[in-house]
């Protein structure tokens, strides 16, 4: 039996990836899997380049992200940015999400059923963008992606896993930072610098070989 392959042109699979997003970006916003979509002003889906090697993925929305629709645009965001631009990154060309995509009440961490129910969403983000480097900030999506109950971030951060063949850097989340102002040596904000310096050196390499 003869069989006819098709192959697929640059321009078609990127227009398959794109409906593939708008696709799950539908499922996100018509979300009803668990209680916290009963009290949300709209879900969170993400932002960023879709074609890049660094991901960085959150906790959940607060309360300013809510409102926006967009992740890391409240307090805590406007820090993150501020690290990205001491850091060199430019937010535009990294891809933002987290773990849960709608606001948990009065911003609690979220339940592992809440995360369970995001979970397919967050996996299916991880397979389009196809990172080679990813930042987890805080306790929730550290311990949710690397499957750890005994260790949280002050253990983790500062180290790179190997997650699936990326590389996984866990970093504290920004709103810790906005708790902790000290810069002292060994500081939360000392130590937060410290590892985005390391995320931009890995990325730095990544980007220079994929040149050569």
């Amino acid at each position: 039996m003869s069989e006819t392959l098709y192959l697929l042109s640059g321009k078609e699979i990127d227009k398959k990836v794109d409906e593939t997003w708008k696709i799950l970006e539908e499922k996100v916003k018509e979300c009803r899997k668990c209680p916290l979509s009963e009290n949300r002003t709209q879900s969170v889906f993400g932002e960023g380049s879709k074609k890049t090697e660094l991901m960085f993925v959150g906790e959940g929305p607060g309360a300013d992200e809510d409102l926006q629709g967009l992740p890391f645009v409240g307090k805590a965001g406007q820090l993150l940015n501020q690290i990205f631009a001491a850091a060199g990154i430019d937010r535009s060309e990294v891809y933002i999400t987290n773990v849960v995509k709608c606001r948990p009440p009065q911003n609690r961490v979220p339940t592992v059923e809440e995360c369970s129910a995001c979970n397919d969403y967050l996996f299916a983000q991880i397979s389009l963008v196809q990172p080679k480097i990813l930042v987890t900030l805080g306790n929730t999506p550290t311990k949710w992606l690397l499957k750890t109950t005994h260790e949280g971030i002050t253990q983790l951060r500062g180290k790179c896993f190997d997650w699936y063949g990326i590389k996984l850097m866990p970093m504290f989340h920004p709103s810790y930072l906005l708790r902790n102002q000290s810069r002292k040596v060994g500081s939360p904000r000392h130590l937060m610098w410290q590892d985005i310096q390391e995320v931009k050196a890995r990325w730095d390499e990544i980007r220079q070989a994929a040149k050569q």
